[in-house]
């Protein structure tokens, strides 16, 4: 059975600083429960197209057919480590990407990132909207896992996840852009 999850949160940066942060794989790991212990233990980077802006500098990103390798505890004090493989399988600058597990604890898990500039109360922002879907093996026993912790394991994730983000980009100095007159 496939489920469903959708979080959004909006945070007071330029939309290229919160893309350029989320396209990076190295960052996944930071935005994880620290619990977690997540590390990166394989990268096989595809670079995006151009960005839109060829005087703007260029960063680091994983574009489509991009491999990611993460290994991560799946709960408190585990003995030992799930390994998630994953690709990007949607890139568009400034816009969304999305990822797709290949090997991993899921059956099945699809997750796009869109950001975009929105403006509240007359201030500009960035709204990140998370859409996944998934499925668990294991057929009723998943479902029923699903349930009783997998879900609220993945909310408790994204809240950690949320929380983190405006932490670390309140931290980082955004690179200024070029005027265009």
């Amino acid at each position: 059975m496939r489920f469903s999850y959708h979080t959004e949160q909006q945070l007071p940066y330029p939309v290229e600083q919160v893309f350029a942060f989320f396209a990076d794989p190295d960052n996944l790991p930071l935005l994880m429960p620290a619990w977690q212990y997540a590390r990166i233990e394989q990268q096989s980077l595809v670079p995006p197209p151009i960005q839109s802006n060829p005087s703007a500098p260029q960063i680091r990103a994983s574009g489509v057919g991009s491999h990611v390798t993460l290994s991560f505890r799946p709960f408190p004090f585990s003995p030992f480590r799930l390994h998630w493989q994953a690709e990007i399988s949607e890139f568009v600058w400034n816009e969304h990407f999305c990822d797709a597990q290949l090997r991993g604890p899921f059956a099945y898990w699809n997750h796009c990132h869109y950001i975009r500039q929105v403006n509240e109360s007359g201030m500009d922002a960035t709204l990140i909207a998370d859409n996944v879907e998934y499925e668990l093996p294991f057929g009723i026993a998943g479902q029923i896992a699903h349930r009783l912790f997998i879900r609220r394991q993945i909310e408790r994730t994204f809240a950690y996840r949320q929380v983190q983000l405006a932490r670390i980009l309140g931290l980082i100095r955004p690179t200024p852009q070029p005027v265009v007159r």
